[in-house]
Order: C-alpha cells, then structure tokens, then sequence
C-alpha cells in the first residue's frame, strides 16, 4: 500500500515587536597615581618605573599598580605633558616608558580609567506579536 503524504501551503506573517526600554547606567571610575624619577629608574633603551614608586591620590604608597581590563584605558603624563600611548607599557608591577631621553626628578603620573560598572535592565519589556499562519490549501 503507498504512503499519502498530506501537502499543504501556507503564508505567515513574521512577529513584530514594539516598545520596550533599556536604561544603561555607566558609572566610570578613575584612579591615579604619581611618581619622581629616579636616575636608576633609566635604563640604556627604556625607562622602568616599578609600582612601588608610585603614590595614589592620598599620597599612599601602592604595591601594584592596577591589572587592566578590557574596559580600562591609562593615559601616562611626564612633566604634566600627556604622552602617546604606544610608548608605554603598564603592569601590575611597573610602567616602562619606551624613552631615555629624560632626567632625574621628573614627575610621572598615570591616570587609569574603568568602565567595567556598567548596568542595564529593561525598564519596560517589549510587545511582541505572534505570527499568524494561514493555511491556504
């Protein structure tokens, strides 16, 4: 006996959404720190300034400077003049500046942003319609 396949055909419409609200809350925080150089901070191709010679901003001494995230920026200031970012490295235990071309006693700061508290709900949930099927045959 053969087997009857039943064939139909149909439209439909696609679901529609509307409204709907998200509210993103962004609350940046910055950090910085501050350092003099040191004669033997200055190297023969760079110049390494280790974590523990810097302050923060209450003039406390640091042991680490911050790990950075993906959502964390640094800009570096030498003699309050702020310098590109490619000729600096920061890590959790010092800032190497790509130069040597400085003197003893300069000042050094880095400011280092974080935008890693960042929130967002749905303030007002969207509509979404459903789809409607018409059977045509």
């Amino acid at each position: 006996m053969p087997v009857i396949k039943p064939v139909f055909t149909a439209v439909a419409s696609a679901p529609v959404a509307s409204g709907g609200e998200v509210t993103t809350v962004v609350t940046p925080t910055v950090t910085r720190y501050f350092a003099t150089l040191t004669a033997d901070m200055i190297g023969a191709t760079e110049t390494t300034i280790p974590a523990a010679s810097f302050v923060d901003d209450a003039d406390s001494p640091i042991t680490e400077l911050p790990e950075l995230t993906g959502t964390d920026y640094f800009n570096v200031y030498i003699n309050g003049v702020l310098q590109q970012s490619s000729l600096s490295t920061l890590t959790t235990a010092s800032l190497v500046l790509d130069t040597v071309d400085l003197i003893a006693g300069v000042p050094v700061q880095i400011e280092v942003g974080s935008f890693s508290n960042v929130v967002s709900t749905i303030t007002t949930p969207p509509t979404i319609s459903a789809p409607t099927i018409t059977i045509i045959t």
